[in-house]
């Protein structure tokens, strides 16, 4: 990334000319420019833009000469006596005595007056002038040795530095300071070469690291994998399971660090729309990048892909304005105590994004996997490998509808014989509207809030058949595998 300060030059400012003083005229010398002309080679120019002078020269180290005109004095050394010695018969002002002054004209000393004259008063004021500024200076560095001694500053400094106040657990800087060292970024290569960058956290003191399947499916077969820690040091690591419905994948660290320290989750059943909200990740590939914002809904229904054209996943998501970004996916999603109630996972997005990648952007429109059906999902993957997940055996349709989800009627067996729908009594063509207290506005909706469930649950289905509304208790089936 870069930045450019960009803007106009400051335009030079000019010199205050000197105050003339009544002298009488006096003849030019032999050689001297023509009034109004400034001699050759002192011509007085203006500092340039970035401290360079008009030519593009350097306003430092020029020689004596081009001192005195920018500056508008003479370039040989200063007499320290006082009053000045008598002046040439034409000197001239800011040229050395060469020639005419750098203001277009040359500039005659007065001759000297009689008895108690104007340099002497001037004299006289000097030394007073100097003998009070000796005596105020003197008097000065007394009272500021005398405090110095006494306080050590004449200043207020702060009791710490930055670095080492002690931010409240409850604050976002002490939250993040306690979740980041078990947060890491992963990178995920497939076979091919190709890979990208996601976000993990320590799920357990084994090594266990739970993030999104789509952050490491590259990397399923044969692939590599790296997860790095806020710390520096990195690890290998290994695919334990992953399941591509629920998004969600555990990894495993090789020769994991004995202080890992996994972090507390939450219950994101008790989370409330306004709650304070942190989110822990690597946008863009920017490593251990804290955001918040809120919660700003609950069982969101999404929909999503990993892009590789396989099937989608289904959430019942929390939806945060905590900015989310491609490489944010896997990352903890935490409330304000710490606790990880989600695993960010998805955005919406109105266009293409930044840093010239073509990936959209956050509009503060973010989506993570409730962490109690996550953490459901990765207990099942390190136990068997596999995940397991709930059903009522029934197809539905997956378009676009806002009136509920229809089992279809196509396929072979639409409706599993034996399975929890047909127990029911469900039939093809029957519409849900509504599991348990959830509306139902699709397929997809259904799908993910069947999801948040375990097999075995029993739930409440509504439906419409007919054009009557009918409801029936259920319990939920399993399936375990992707296929």
């Amino acid at each position: 990334m870069s930045t450019e300060n960009e803007g106009t030059a400051v335009p030079p400012a000019p010199s205050a000319p000197p105050v003339p003083v009544d002298a009488p005229a006096a003849p030019a010398p032999q050689g001297q420019p023509p009034q109004g002309q400034a001699p050759q080679g002192h011509a007085p120019q203006g500092p340039g833009p970035y401290g360079q002078d008009a030519q593009g020269q350097s306003a430092h180290g020029q020689g004596a000469s081009d001192d005195a005109a920018h500056h508008g004095v003479s370039s040989s050394a200063p007499d320290p006596s006082w009053p000045p010695p008598p002046p040439p018969a034409s000197p001239s002002y800011g040229d050395g005595g060469s020639g005419s002054g750098g203001w277009g004209s040359s500039y005659q000393q007065p001759a000297p007056k009689s008895g108690r004259g104007r340099g002497g008063l001037v004299a006289a004021i000097l030394v007073a002038a100097l003998a009070a500024g000796g005596l105020g200076g003197g008097l000065g560095y007394t009272l500021a040795k005398n405090n110095d001694e006494n306080t050590g500053s004449t200043t207020v400094s702060a009791s710490t530095s930055g670095g080492d106040v002690k931010r409240d657990p409850g604050t976002v800087a002490g939250t993040a300071a306690k979740a980041l060292p078990s947060t890491v970024t992963i990178e995920a290569e497939s076979n091919s070469g190709e890979g990208g960058t996601g976000t993990g956290f320590v799920f357990d003191k084994q090594g266990h690291i739970v993030t999104n399947n789509h952050v490491v499916a590259g990397a399923v077969d044969g692939g590599k994998l790296t997860a790095t820690f806020p710390s520096g040091k990195k690890y290998d690591a290994e695919v334990v399971g992953h399941a591509q419905g629920y998004d969600v994948a555990v990894i495993k660290l090789k020769n994991a660090p004995g202080d890992l320290k996994p972090l507390t989750l939450g219950d994101s059943d008790k989370v409330a729309v306004g709650d304070a909200t942190i989110a822990i990740g690597a946008p863009f590939g920017l490593s251990d990048t804290v955001t918040t914002g809120i919660i700003s809904a609950k069982n969101r229904p999404v929909a999503s892909s990993d892009g590789t054209g396989s099937q989608a996943s289904y959430m019942s998501a929390l939806q945060t304005d905590a900015s989310i970004n491609p490489g944010n996916s896997g990352g903890p999603l935490l409330d304000a105590q710490g606790n990880v109630i989600g695993i960010n996972s998805a955005i919406q997005s109105t266009g293409n994004g930044g840093f010239g990648t073509g990936q959209s952007g956050s509009i503060g429109l973010g989506f993570a996997i409730p962490i109690n059906q996550a953490e459901y999902v990765a207990q099942e993957l390190i136990k068997t490998g596999k995940p397991v997940y709930a059903k009522i055996g029934a197809s539905v349709s997956l378009d676009d509808s806002s009136d509920g989800a229809q089992i279809t009627d196509q396929g072979a067996a639409p409706v599993e014989p034996g399975g929890p729908a047909a127990k029911a009594g469900l039939k093809p063509g029957d519409v849900i509207t509504k599991l348990d207290d959830r509306v139902i506005d699709s397929g997809p909706t259904l799908i993910g809030e069947i999801w948040t469930h375990k097999p075995g649950d029993k739930v409440t289905i509504t439906y419409e058949r007919g054009g009557k509304e009918r409801t029936v208790d259920l319990t939920l089936g399993s399936r375990v595998g992707d296929n």
